[in-house]
């Protein structure tokens, strides 16, 4: 068992890594990232001021950008676009140090040290000593003459007239291997503060799609598979194959037009996870477990409806398969009740499909769904990261990348543990 999760463990890492390299690729390299629409909408703005008299415009007559340099490479530096692609990675990574708490200075040209106040520390000003080398590399030192291991130093750019600009930044170990998904640039927020309370939501409903899925779907391919070729049969396979061929977040938009509130039958509400803050304070307990299942049921119904005909035609196909096994017609011809045959001997060997499924279906479902929380107006997961994909906002985005891949990862084990629950010829070795 231990020898199994090593490898596992050890078969997953490259599988996470090529995954987040290419979305963090893609997501770098594609146009119209963060930097261009900050610089867009300080353009727009110096644009609206000039038309209002202002002198700060952002724009010139020709319309390019009139930013001063040094305010594109702040800009370039806040968003990480000052350092080369693979460096960006294993900075998000963690195993590359991040710079932090810049400060700018000047060399001229006759200094080879130089003195930089860098904060407080318990409570006197905390400086530092700048020494430059013969070959031009930057070393910083504390004031006792030891070598700082907070804070570095590099050179920007060098002037014509042997003026240096520099930079002195403080440095640290702080990446997705140390928890630390970084900061949106939407909410100004650490990307895990934002993202727990929105995941606890699409849990709460991915779960319980899942689990009422098997609920009905197993029984429900029984039923078909030991009534086969009946008038149920046939009826349910027509209601089962409607509902596949119709997304949820389509079912979902025909549910709110026929049950919403508003609506000839109007049953339950427009959406939302659950009432509004100020009414929900004043439920009792039960009112409140009321008003949670009335906003939900809609919802699960959309979330789940792709995986019952999966599930259910599944279910009955393997239960066929197996009672027309020589295992079975042994089993009958011992005399064994029927009862004990279907559900003993043929069951164990049928929920194999449905148990080798478990993984996928569990990270699909815990991931959220982009368009079914928007059509429902649920501040989930998987709107969360819709969003951020609008407004690239990249330390949410490749948050939700891990936490996916994590789920795909984790839920693939969680298969493997479950087919080897019902089956017997599977043990790990």
């Amino acid at each position: 068992m231990a020898t199994y999760f090593l490898r596992r463990l050890l078969l997953m890492i490259p599988t996470f890594l090529g995954s987040t390299i290419l979305v963090f690729t893609i997501l770098q390299l594609a146009p119209g990232g963060p930097l261009e629409q900050t610089i867009l909408q300080l353009q727009m703005g110096g644009l609206t001021g000039g038309g209002e008299g202002g002198s700060g415009s952002a724009v010139g007559l020709d319309g390019g950008s009139v930013l001063p340099e040094s305010a594109l490479k702040e800009l370039r530096r806040f968003y990480g676009f000052d350092k080369p692609i693979y460096q960006r990675y294993l900075i998000w990574l963690g195993v590359w140090p991040r710079e932090i708490k810049h400060r700018d200075f000047e060399i001229t040209s006759t200094s080879t040290e130089v003195e930089k106040r860098v904060g407080k520390r318990d409570g006197k000003i905390w400086k530092v000593d700048i020494r430059m080398d013969e070959n031009g590399r930057l070393f910083v030192f504390e004031k006792d003459g030891t070598k700082s291991d907070i804070w570095a130093a590099s050179i920007d750019e060098a002037r014509e007239d042997g003026t240096k600009e520099a930079v002195i930044f403080q440095q640290e170990y702080s990446g997705i291997l140390t928890g630390n998904l970084g900061k949106s640039y939407t909410y100004l927020k650490p990307v895990t503060e934002v993202m727990k309370p929105r995941f606890r939501i699409s849990l709460f409903f991915g779960l319980t799609g899942f689990f009422l899925s098997y609920l009905i779907c197993i029984p429900l391919g029984i039923r078909k598979a030991l009534n086969h070729g009946s008038v149920f049969d046939f009826g349910s396979s027509v209601a089962i194959f409607i509902a596949y061929s119709i997304p949820g977040w389509a079912l979902g938009g025909v549910l709110l037009v026929l049950f919403g509130g508003g609506s000839f039958w109007d049953v339950f509400p427009l959406g939302g996870f659950r009432s509004p803050i100020e009414v929900w304070e004043t439920l009792t307990p039960f009112e409140k477990f009321v008003d949670q299942i009335h906003h939900m049921i809609l919802p699960v119904i959309a979330w789940s409806i792709a995986s019952f005909a999966t599930l259910t035609i599944l279910m009955k196909n393997s239960l066929l398969e197996n009672l027309s096994q020589d295992y079975i017609r042994t089993a009958f011809a011992k005399g064994l009740q029927e009862k004990r045959v279907v559900w003993v001997h043929a069951m164990r060997n049928s929920v194999i499909p449905i148990a080798s499924g478990i993984g996928h279906i569990l990270g699909v479902v815990i991931a959220g769904s982009y368009f079914i929380e928007r059509v429902f107006n649920i501040d989930g997961f998987g709107r969360l990261a819709y969003e951020a994909i609008l407004s690239r906002d990249y330390p949410i985005t490749l948050g939700f990348l891990v936490v996916v891949v994590l789920i795909r990862l984790i839920g693939n084990i969680i298969s493997d543990l479950a087919l080897a629950t019902v089956d017997p010829r599977i043990r790990f070795k």
